[in-house]
């Protein structure tokens, strides 16, 4: 049982994170006003992503050490479920900029390097499809999932800085940090993140667990 105290953990901080982000108090402010409750579900879903896409690039660079295909079903498997977090995070996103920009969609600088990110891991899939050799199509991918990383940064963190942006914390506008998240919206923002990057790992080792044993038949 203690191998399962995790699992545990994120089935109660996600029940916290769906009560009291829906329930608890939250500032009153202009524009926000309720919407302030997507943070705990729309930006941990970017933490879950970066979390998944690092242990897939890891993973990754291991294969490519060792040469082990369990290697690259880690790498393709925390890929395919870091994505899928990834495509959450920016539905999220799209939903809360309806209500506080007007528009799901404003060619916001952070959204548009967002989505050739996501793009950019979709490709990652394509190109995986595109070989039948199981060792070369490993190899292959392990070197483009390690380039497909270093560019997430730059994509999300540092391009959306050096020019205008809505988004809180790029293009010269506030953090929520420096802005609205205050000492109670911590105490489920950080449960919340924690919460939904166990879901994230716990969904991973399931997909790992059934893509080993198809390997498994396949070689067999």
């Amino acid at each position: 049982m203690k191998a399962y105290w995790w699992k545990a953990l994120c089935i109660i901080l996600l029940f916290y994170t769906l009560i009291a982000g829906m329930l608890m108090p939250v500032p009153a402010k202009d524009i926000l006003n309720e919407t302030i409750r997507n943070l705990h579900f729309h930006v941990p879903m970017w933490f879950t992503m970066i979390v998944l896409l690092g242990i897939s690039c890891v993973s990754s660079i291991q294969y490519l050490g060792r040469g082990s295909l369990d290697k690259d079903i880690v790498a393709v498997e925390t890929a395919n479920v870091g994505l899928l977090f990834g495509v959450l995070g920016l539905i999220t996103g799209a939903i809360w900029a309806n209500y506080t920009w007007g528009a799901p969609w404003s060619d916001d600088i952070k959204q548009l390097c967002t989505a050739i990110a996501l793009l950019m891991y979709f490709a990652y899939f394509v190109l995986r499809s595109s070989f039948t050799d199981i060792d070369k199509r490993a190899r292959v991918s392990a070197v483009y999932n390690i380039f497909a990383f270093a560019m997430l940064f730059p994509l999300i963190f540092i391009i959306p800085r050096m020019t205008d942006s809505l988004h809180p914390g790029n293009g010269g506008n506030p953090a929520f940090s420096q802005y609205d998240l205050d000492n109670e919206l911590r105490k489920v923002f950080y449960p919340a993140v924690v919460g939904w990057i166990l879901l994230g790992i716990w969904v991973a080792e399931i997909r790992i667990r059934l893509r080993r044993l198809k390997l498994k038949s396949l070689l067999s």
